[in-house]
């Protein structure tokens, strides 16, 4: 399942609504490192089942970059039922998100 690029208006559909787990990508146009987390977030989002993969510009959505306290950049967001299940700061390797999403 390809990673989808989400505004702040379809988050609550595509997120919080989810039957599934969705790691939620935040990043920014500028963030150097979030161009090396991309590529590899995406790759995961390609192999993995069973989870959704959502990438959210935070100069886009400064809104859900409060409310969810996203600080740093890139931060992913592991989201289950609804709620924040676990997070992690900075560029991780493939197999690292395989095992955050676990």
């Amino acid at each position: 399942m390809a990673t989808l690029q989400i505004t702040k208006e379809e988050f609550e559909k595509e997120v919080i609504q989810a039957d599934i787990p969705v790691v939620v990508d935040f990043w920014a146009e500028w963030c150097g490192p979030c161009k090396m987390l991309g590529p590899v977030v995406e790759m995961v989002s390609d192999e993995v089942e069973n989870v959704k993969f959502c990438k959210v510009n935070i100069d886009e959505a400064m809104e859900l970059a409060l409310k969810y306290q996203i600080t740093n950049i890139p931060t992913l967001v592991l989201f289950k039922n609804g709620e924040v299940d676990k997070r992690s700061v900075g560029v991780i390797s493939k197999d690292e998100i395989i095992k955050f999403i676990s």
